[in-house]
């Protein structure tokens, strides 16, 4: 027997099936875990059309769109889709142009 297997009895409990409401926990947990997925998805796809356009490097990238974020009070996620969708149309929505240009300047790669 694995001695690092004893310890693991008493620090990982079973869900107990008895347990009111422990389902409705957990399926919370793994409907914020999906959202999560989907929001770091979105955001990585953001970095990748940024890095295919600009001489940065995703962390760089990493930083203007955290900023961006910041500076227009619009969330992360939204920040990346609008930036998601630039890549595929071309258009930049007007809610972060000016700050996605203003920290682009000089670096977008033609």
């Amino acid at each position: 027997m694995d001695i690092h297997a004893d310890g693991l009895s008493d620090a990982v409990s079973e869900p107990n099936a008895d347990s009111p409401g422990q389902t409705d926990l957990l399926e919370a947990q793994v409907a914020q875990l999906e959202r999560d997925m989907k929001a770091d998805a979105v955001i990585d796809q953001a970095i990748g059309v940024v890095v295919a356009m600009t001489r940065m490097t995703p962390a760089e990238v990493w930083d203007v769109l955290r900023e961006t974020s910041m500076c227009t009070n619009i969330k992360l996620r939204h920040v990346a889709e609008l930036v998601v969708s630039w890549g595929r149309t071309g258009v930049l929505a007007a809610d972060i142009r000016e700050e996605i240009h203003r920290r682009l300047q000089g670096r977008i790669a033609w």
